[in-house]
């Protein structure tokens, strides 16, 4: 009988520190996607102000590694936020975290680490998004970013897409393509940030969820650079 229950305490001894490390690296990753998108969007040549301002939705992934796409698998792991309101007129919300997997990424060299920063331009690709695993180019309509603070945003490419996305290694920023690529919820992550299971879409549009401290650098930070849609 003390057998049992000694291996019952000393699963439990372990796995504590365990939980309290992913706890640690989810926050980090919270801050390190308001770091990520600080520096991106104080590039001079960045993206431009109209589409942030049109997008519902904002995804960061910091330091992806190209290692992992040859070894496949899941290999991104970000935040994503959204305006909001019934509309997406409110402030940014709460992050719910989410995962990046398959495709290739042409523009990395080596095992330098990039960053991507995702538009969502509107609600059908919000809510696609947040309900299952979405593939980049057929789920969802996707292109590369036009950069730049005076860039014609009102092309075709840029009109039709419902996700722009933008990358950034070696100090050089700009529109990728992920095609291939898919995103999806990171339930486990969720859980590990906010303490219990939460559906992505309760943490995004129902306001289940206060923004967590680490998440509040990425969230102010939008709500200073663009606090309205338009």
């Amino acid at each position: 009988m003390l057998k049992p229950i000694l291996s019952s305490i000393l699963a439990l001894a372990i796995g504590l520190p365990l939980s309290a490390a992913d706890n640690k690296k989810e926050a980090e990753r919270l801050e390190n996607c308001g770091v990520v998108l600080k520096e991106i969007l104080d590039i001079p040549d960045d993206i431009p102000q109209d589409l942030l301002d049109k997008s519902v939705c904002v995804i960061v992934y910091p330091s992806v590694l190209k290692a992992a796409f040859v070894l496949g698998g899941s290999y991104g792991r970000g935040a994503m936020t959204c305006r909001t309101g019934e509309h997406f007129t409110g402030p940014w919300g709460a992050p719910t975290m989410m995962a990046l997997e398959g495709g290739s990424i042409g523009f990395q060299i080596g095992g330098q680490a990039t960053d991507f920063v995702l538009l969502v331009m509107n609600d059908r690709g919000a809510h696609a998004i947040l309900k299952s695993k979405v593939k980049l180019g057929a789920d969802a309509s996707a292109a590369a970013g036009p950069k730049g603070r005076n860039a014609a945003a009102e092309t075709d490419v840029t009109m039709r897409a419902e996700i722009l996305t933008y990358s950034r290694a070696r100090g050089l920023f700009a529109g990728v393509s992920l095609a291939g690529s898919s995103v999806r919820p990171d339930n486990d992550g969720n859980a590990r940030v906010y303490g219990k299971k939460l559906e992505p879409e309760s943490v995004v549009f129902k306001g289940a969820v206060a923004v967590p401290p680490s998440a509040q650098k990425l969230i102010a930070l939008l709500n200073q650079k663009s606090p309205k849609t338009k």
